[in-house]
Parts: structure tokens; sequence; C-alpha cells
């Protein structure tokens, strides 16, 4: 490790802090950056020594420097010593840098107003033959000893502001230059042979800083170094995906090839999402595996949710549905099959090794047809669905004659469908819903009471809720008939049947005591208009 030498003069003193930074044999340096020197400002000044030591004589001073001087005459950049500005040991050997760090104080300023200022060497010291100020927004200033010849070669910036350079003026100046820190460690890139190797180990957000910086100086190798770390590097987090697209984004029309980095996020070579997603969809129908089926079913579903807020999705909507809808007849088919062997009446006297699979088929893409019904809900686009539901009568048939602990998955789908229209969400024909509570109704009744205490997922309140208000949609013909049925079956079967009373209330107005209401009110009016 080098050192910076900071001073600091007042009242005939002299103190020196040493502050350690990386040096590298190309004579690179990360500079530390303004909060650093802030910090060793504020604890060399005395506004923060109540009790300070009595002055030195200056003798005495230089006597220590003489001394410190002598001590380690021949010292490497590894271990480099304390010296003055106008005396220096270097070995020349190893390329160093020089900084200094120099404050002068009124009487009592505050200690934001003190000047920062850092002096560089790069390369050999002594063999710069330009200065460049550069001056922060923030008041704090660097002063590079660089050359010519470094810069010209790697940077088309500097390349033209040298070039418009009157001849035997050695400083440039850059004010109000947004990210001094990140400035300087570029310009000590120039000096570095292996720009991707000095990268290594630094955060995407630093490397991003030092893009920025080079895409201005136009130092297009530490570009192409930055955007093969880019490439490389993991970026953690949707925030700091978008940093690194907007970045490389920015560099699309000059020229420089950010193809490999974006190739991250997009692919000409990609199967268009009608292809991709029925694989998808496929793999997690077909799974057996209970868990990694469960999550990934949860992350299919929320991932498709989260497309249905992006505007630019609704042009590929139409497609996910068919392929969802594609997905829902194969499972249904399937469904059917499965129903049909297992209410054979060979099929009971089988063992119970190949009964077993035919019943957890069962269960897998009943449980299938659940969450694709999910999946098109979210889409308002399950309408389609309860059709589909609503004319499978054979399925509702052969429901009746197997056992409830096989076919209570079914009920599932039916009762989600009941819910689902109670709620508004979805908005079948008249002819589609009256169908549905024909041709389901009853099934669900006969599963209830294995639904309340089998099934953790079963909302006794919401469903019927949703049954009662399905109901309530129908003509008050349709509803006397239905909620008259129902009034028989819950007669004999109490908690174990669906509780509809508020529906048959809701039924029993419409068709007892509205009529009454409106025939008075009627001929209240007609007696008012003959009294006129």
């Amino acid at each position: 490790m080098a050192e910076i030498r900071l001073t600091r003069l007042e009242q005939g003193q002299t103190k020196i802090r040493n502050v350690p930074i990386a040096v590298t044999s190309d004579g690179f340096w990360c500079c530390p950056s303004p909060v650093v020197f802030q910090k060793t400002l504020k604890t060399q000044s005395p506004l923060n020594k109540p009790n300070p030591s009595p002055p030195t004589p200056k003798t005495s001073v230089q006597k220590k420097q003489t001394l410190l001087t002598e001590k380690k005459p021949t010292q490497t950049t590894s271990r480099s010593g304390i010296v003055s500005d106008d005396q220096r040991n270097f070995n020349y050997d190893t390329p160093v840098l020089s900084a200094s760090v120099v404050t002068e104080r009124t009487a009592r300023p505050k200690i934001e107003n003190l000047p920062r200022k850092v002096s560089i060497e790069f390369g050999e010291p002594g063999t710069s033959d330009l200065k460049i100020g550069l001056r922060g927004k923030q008041g704090f200033a660097v002063k590079l000893s660089v050359h010519k010849c470094v810069l010209v070669e790697n940077s088309t910036f500097f390349a033209d502001k040298l070039s418009e350079q009157q001849p035997g003026l050695p400083c440039l100046e850059i004010d109000d230059c947004e990210d001094v820190e990140i400035y300087v460690e570029t310009v000590g890139l120039m000096y570095c042979k292996e720009l991707k190797q000095r990268l290594i180990k630094q955060s995407v957000s630093r490397v991003l800083r030092i893009l920025k910086v080079a895409e201005q100086l136009g130092f297009n190798s530490c570009i192409q170094s930055c955007l093969e770390y880019l490439e490389a590097v993991p970026w953690v987090g949707e925030e700091e995906e978008e940093k690194v697209v907007s970045s490389v984004l920015r560099l699309q029309g000059s020229g420089i090839g950010v193809a490999p980095v974006l190739k991250r996020l997009s692919s000409d070579t990609s199967n268009p999402p009608k292809d991709t997603l029925p694989h998808i969809m496929e793999l997690v129908l077909k799974s057996n595996e209970e868990r990694g089926r469960r999550e990934m079913k949860s992350m299919v579903l929320k991932l498709l949710r989260e497309n249905n807020c992006l505007p630019s999705c609704s042009g590929s909507a139409d497609i996910c549905n068919e392929t969802i809808y594609s997905s829902c007849r194969s499972c249904l088919n399937s469904l059917l099959s499965l129903f049909r062997q297992a209410t054979e009446p060979e099929f009971a006297d089988k063992p119970m090794d190949i009964k077993k699979p035919v019943v957890k088929q069962m269960a897998l893409q009943a449980d299938n047809l659940s969450w694709l019904l999910e999946i098109l809900a979210d889409r308002q686009a399950a309408d389609e669905f309860a059709v589909m539901w609503a004319s499978q009568q054979e399925l509702a048939l052969l429901h009746t004659k197997l056992p409830i602990v096989s076919r209570h998955h079914v009920s599932c789908i039916t009762a989600r469908l009941f819910v689902g229209i109670g709620r508004g969400g979805l908005l079948p024909s008249k002819d589609t819903r009256h169908l549905l509570l024909q041709t389901w109704l009853q099934p669900l009744i006969n599963d209830y009471s294995w639904l309340q205490h089998g099934c953790k997922s079963f909302d006794r309140k919401v469903v019927e809720e949703g049954i009662g208000r399905t109901i309530l949609t129908l003509p008050l013909e349709e509803q006397q008939s239905i909620l008259l049925a129902w009034l028989g079956s819950f007669l004999k079967a109490g908690d174990n049947c669906p509780n509809l009373q508020r529906a048959f209330e809701v039924w029993w107005r419409r068709n007892f005591v509205r009529p009454h209401v409106e025939q008075g009110n009627l001929l209240r009016s007609d007696s008012s208009m003959k009294s006129r």
C-alpha cells in the first residue's frame, strides 16, 4: 500500500496524516470518495479538539521530518515513506503517485467550507507533461498529472481537447464534474493493460458509473471491458437490471457491440409465445410431484396475473386464452375417460394397485381444470369454460356412480363457477346459467358434506352465497323450480346441504310480496288520477 500525505499549515506548525490507498504496477489508483476526505479533514480540525497540545517548535518538526526521511531511504511502492513536497525518495522501478491535501484556516472557519484538494500523479513520477484540473459540483477538486500520449491514445475526448488547445498551455480545466471519484479512476484505467481484470469484484453499480464516464471520454477499450463485465456478471434484482439495460441501450447507436449483453433479455431465435406457453402448461399439468406441481402452479398463475396488468401484452391475450382452452379440453377429455373406466362393472373387482392410479389421475385432472379455471377467471375469459362445463351431462351422470372420495374434486370446479357468477366475474348467458344449475347443483349437494370436512380450501359461506346469487339471476319461474328442489334436499340433509335461505327469502318476496305492493301502488295511482 502506498500513502497519501495530508498536511495542514497553521501558526507555523506542520501536521502530517497518512491515508492508505491502492497502487498497482501500472500506476493505477482508486480515488477515495469525497466523503472520505471530508472525514479526514474533520479529524484534523482543531474545532473537534477542545484541549489542544501546546505548539511544537518549528525546529523539532524539521528534525522529525529529517529522521523519517533518513530512516527509510529506499522504500518501494508497497511501503512508501512520509516525505515533504520538495523532497521525495521514489523507487523508479515501480510507478507511483503522490497526493497532497493542503488546507489553510482563517479565524474559526466552518469545517464543511474547508477546501478539499487532492493532487494525483500517474505513471513514472516527474514525467508527466499535462495537468488536468477537475472540479466537482460539491467543491471537491482534484489535480491530475498525466501524459498527453496516454490520453490521446485512449480518449477521443482528450484528443479533441488537446488538438484545440493552444501550444504551451500544460493545464486543462474541467468544471462541474458529476463524479470526480469515478472520473479519476477511469483516467487511471488508461494506464492499465488488462482493463477487464481491474473490474473483477467491482459492483455492477460502480461499473455502470465507470461506463458512463468512459462513454463521455470516448474511452472505447474501457467501454468494451465494461460491456464484457456486464455480460458475465449476475444482475441482482429488477432495479439493477433496469439500470443495466438503460445504460447499455444508450450505447446502441454508437457502433459499439451491445448485443451480447442484451441477449440476456431477448433473443432473435426465441420461440414465439404460442409455442412456449403450451410447453410450460403441459409440463405443469402432467407433473405428478405434489410439491413441485403446487409451487409451479402458484408461480405461473402469479406471472400470468402480472402480464394481465401490462397494456403491451393485450395483443397476445387471445393466443394465451386459446392455449389455456386447448389444455382445458384435453384435461376434460381425460377426466371423462377416467370416469368411464372407473364406472365399469369389472373395475370394482380389480386389485387396489390398478384402481389407485386411476383414482389419483381423476383427482389430478380435476385439480388441473380448477387451476385453468382460476387462470381464465383472472383473465376475465372464463365464460366459455362455463359453457363447456354446463354441457357435461355424461360426466355428471357418471359422477353419481362413483364413491364420493373419488369424485368430490369435480364438485370443487362447480363451486368455483358459482362463486365467479355470483361475484360478477363470469357473465355466461341465461341458458348457460340455467343448464349449469340443472346439471351440477345436485351433484354438488351430494358432495357437500365431504367438501366441508375434507377440503381445506372450501369456504362454505362464499360458495352458498355464490349459488344463491346465481339462482337469483334466472327468471322467476326457474328460480322457483330450483329453490323448491333445494328445499326438499335441505329438509332431509340439514347441514350437509348448502344453506340457501337468503336466496329463498329474496325469491319469496319477489314472488309473493312484491306483486301485492305493486298492485297497491297501482290502485293508489288510479285513485289519484280520478280525483284530479
